[in-house]
């Protein structure tokens, strides 16, 4: 899906094409919820007309979204006059339904935000809280396979995704760690079932984000090893993922928006307290998952929502410039002033 999106973005900037004509799944054919005129009067809001925001996923729904869906299923949006519609993404990804309206707000990453913020004719849209507080991804690969450390790639079989800032990055580390990357064997493959792969022996190292890939593999009885970017590198401590929003709808109802916002907040901070709890309400709306994974990623994942902030969703600007600063020394984007594209004014 992030690479569909991230190729499907550059056609889509480079033609100027801002306006997407896209019908997103509702949440009813994925076991998501969207309140409704029953919702309200078993809240006791019967009398309050409650105004309806659209929230598009990044991807399947998982514990990343945990709070969005506590925070419904809990009555927290209810009780701050929003009726909310959790959708699936488009194939471009949720930030250009964000953008053109379609949604209000959505899930991104901010390694791959760079071109919302660089074309001609950049998109409305803004970051306003950060879903996790520290990248959470790095490389997983049989412990039996002694990759240790970056320079343990050298000779061995690298899943790609054939994107110039992941190749980068891994050069960067890889280079720094005092291992050839030139030695590193990619194999431009999208791995959608990491246990597999390993298991199977098509690959020795894959990308993936801890809270649910990583323990996945743990799940199925695999014993690995696995180093995160953010450890390498300090510049690699991105924000993965965040919650984006369309910056005119920010403009024209900014009270609506702290509201959804602290509802959101509400809904994280119960997960973070009640993690299993939070597993149970996340299982129950999307059945679908499996419910050993979820909760033991959510377990994990719960102490990384705020880890050591105080506030839920805080952007710190110095992290947050500082990759897409290395980004633009390294020829990859286009600079990007300082301060552009997050906000934590709509915060609680």
């Amino acid at each position: 899906m992030r690479i569909k999106q991230w190729k499907k973005w550059t056609g889509m900037i480079l033609a100027g094409v801002m306006t997407l004509a896209l019908t997103a799944c509702g949440t009813s054919d994925n076991g998501g919820s969207s309140s409704g005129a029953g919702d309200n009067e078993a809240n006791g809001n019967s009398n309050t007309e409650l105004s309806k925001v659209t929230f598009v996923l990044d991807w399947t729904p998982n514990t990343n979204h945990t709070g969005i869906y506590v925070a419904d299923a809990l009555g927290y949006y209810q009780e701050a006059g929003i009726d909310i519609e959790i959708v699936q993404p488009p194939e471009d990804g949720a930030t250009p339904m964000v953008a053109s309206g379609q949604a209000q707000f959505g899930v991104d990453f901010q390694d791959y935000l760079p071109p919302v913020f660089t074309s001609k004719d950049p998109m409305p849209v803004a970051a306003v809280a950060a879903i996790l507080q520290h990248n959470t991804s790095g490389i997983i690969s049989l412990k039996e396979d002694d990759i240790t450390s970056p320079k343990g790639l050298s000779g061995k079989r690298y899943a790609t995704w054939s994107l110039p800032i992941e190749q980068a990055m891994m050069e960067n580390i890889v280079t720094a760690d005092g291992g050839d990357y030139s030695q590193v064997e990619l194999i431009p493959e999208y791995i959608y079932d990491e246990s597999a792969a390993l298991k199977e022996d098509t690959v020795d190292a894959i990308w993936v984000y801890y809270a649910w890939a990583g323990i996945a593999t743990e799940q199925a009885g695999l014993d690995t090893n696995m180093w995160y970017f953010k450890d390498i590198n300090p510049v690699f401590d991105y924000y993965s993922p965040v919650i984006v929003a369309n910056t005119d709808y920010l403009a024209e109802n900014p009270e609506e928006a702290k509201a959804f916002l602290a509802a959101t907040a509400k809904g994280y901070e119960y997960a973070i307290a009640h993690p299993d709890e939070a597993a149970d309400l996340l299982c129950e709306e999307v059945p679908e998952l499996d419910s050993e994974l979820v909760h033991a990623s959510q377990n994990w994942i719960a102490d990384q929502y705020k880890a050591e902030v105080d506030q839920w969703g805080y952007i710190d600007p110095e992290r947050w410039d500082a990759f897409y600063a290395w980004l633009y020394e390294n020829g990859l984007s286009e600079e990007i002033p300082a301060g552009t594209g997050f906000t934590n004014e709509y915060l609680p």
